[in-house]
């Protein structure tokens, strides 16, 4: 693609940067046979290939973002699946996360937009105000019908039981099950430690089984990327840094082979790390260095071998490919062979490569959009008839639960359960 940016845009590394994704990109088109906005709407602006012209068109007019084009961006989901068809290796996801922050910073949203943004970037990283925010959305649920549709979306996503605050959660060290092999750090996050305790709990009595002592690190929280995808770089900044001040303070002291994620969305972000701070002087090298640790948690497991299971299954599992784990880190066939592994009878669901409409927080801003991709991806799994869902995306798993009638587990709390460990919850 041709550009006609100015030699004083360029001196911006942010333009610069911009400038050298979209200059990869040839015009094909492969992007939007998998895109799935572009799939539900068919409008070339609704798809990868339109964004790119609509951001390019922005910065190289350097004027401040219109409301057309901040519409069609919002509506991106960041799933990444372009990213996959690409054959020219455009990146469109730091080219995407350059564009959001230009709007976040220059367009003017309504003030309804606004407030439920900042709800939203100020409650979910934070997990006490979270588990608060769903006890209140709880109590006023009945009033549901009355509320705006976003607000409305909301009010629909609180689960109707809460789990209570997992002391695993709690930063300290556990100690591996015999021989120690290796010794990890686990990014606890924020959501889902409210919505899905289990899901860490699983993930310690795992790793320690096969041989890790697993640290939750003093300062490590939420990772930045509900923040970072939203264009406010102020918040996730202060997210990252205190994440790669947390983990580094570990890999000075006793070490870590591996910093270890338990949700893909976070995941991908992490591993980006190093990139997302690689112009801050002070921080870029000890990012790069989190970032190359970063592993999720399949990736762990198959480095320590899955023992054999402990009971045979007979359960059907339907696997649910989480965007960010397919497209964001190229994660593909290992949670399933690993699943398979132990003892599952694993079912692939069709047009796996689209997204479920979660996207982190895109059912709560565009819930028509996610709506649709929901009950579209619901009935490829009934059409399945499984026994359960899998997942390794809290995200994924919560949008899942609410167009489903079956249980959704997390990939992990089955690789436990096979192992010796308890039964899931959800089971």
């Amino acid at each position: 693609m041709r550009t006609d940016f100015m030699a004083n845009q360029l001196a911006d590394p942010d333009v610069a940067e911009a400038d050298g994704i979209l200059r990869k990109c040839v015009h094909c088109g492969f992007c939007t046979a998998t895109c799935p906005t572009y799939v539900l709407l068919g409008d070339e602006l609704d798809s990868p290939r339109g964004r790119i012209y609509l951001i390019k068109n922005m910065l190289e007019s350097g004027a401040r973002p219109d409301a057309r084009t901040v519409r069609h961006i919002d509506r991106c989901l960041s799933c990444l699946s372009c990213m996959t068809t690409c054959p020219s290796g455009v990146n469109y996801m730091h080219l995407l996360d350059r564009a959001r922050a230009r709007i976040e910073a220059q367009f003017r949203r309504p003030l309804g937009d606004r407030l439920l943004r900042w709800i939203l970037a100020m409650v979910l990283p934070r997990p006490g105000l979270f588990r608060l925010a769903l006890h209140g959305a709880r109590l006023v649920r009945p009033l549901a019908g009355l509320a705006p549709g976003r607000m409305r979306a909301m009010l629909a996503m609180a689960p109707d039981q809460l789990a209570n605050p997992s002391d695993m959660d709690r930063p300290q060290v556990y100690r591996a099950q015999g021989a120690r092999r290796m010794r990890v750090a686990l990014l606890t996050g924020c959501a889902q430690r409210v919505l899905d305790p289990g899901i860490n709990e699983a993930t310690v009595r795992l790793l320690t089984r096969l041989g890790c002592d697993v640290v939750v690190a003093e300062g490590a929280g939420c990772c930045g990327a509900l923040t970072h995808h939203m264009g406010r770089e102020a918040a996730a900044m202060t997210s990252i840094r205190a994440n790669v001040a947390a983990w580094t303070a570990e890999l000075d002291g006793e070490g870590l082979d591996a910093v270890v994620i338990n949700a893909s969305g976070c995941g991908t972000t992490v591993k980006d790390y190093g990139h997302i701070l690689a112009a801050d002087a002070d921080w870029a090298a000890p990012a790069r260095r989190i970032a190359e640790l970063a592993v999720d948690v399949t990736e762990l497991v198959q480095r320590l071998d899955l023992p054999a299971p402990q009971q045979a299954q007979s359960l059907k599992v339907a696997y649910h490919a989480a965007c960010s784990l397919q497209h964001g880190q190229k994660i593909t066939a290992l949670p399933k062979q690993l699943l398979e592994q132990a003892g599952f009878q694993v079912m692939d669901v069709p047009e796996g490569h689209l997204c479920c409409g979660s996207a982190g927080t895109y059912n709560l801003l565009q819930p028509e959009l996610a709506g649709r991709l929901l009950e579209r991806k619901a009935g490829h799994i009934e059409s399945l008839t499984p026994d359960l869902l899998a997942a390794g995306n809290i995200g994924c798993m919560v949008q899942l639960r609410s167009g489903l009638d079956l249980p959704v587990v997390h990939t992990v709390e089955l690789l436990d359960w096979a192992t010796g460990g308890p039964k899931p919850a959800a089971l």
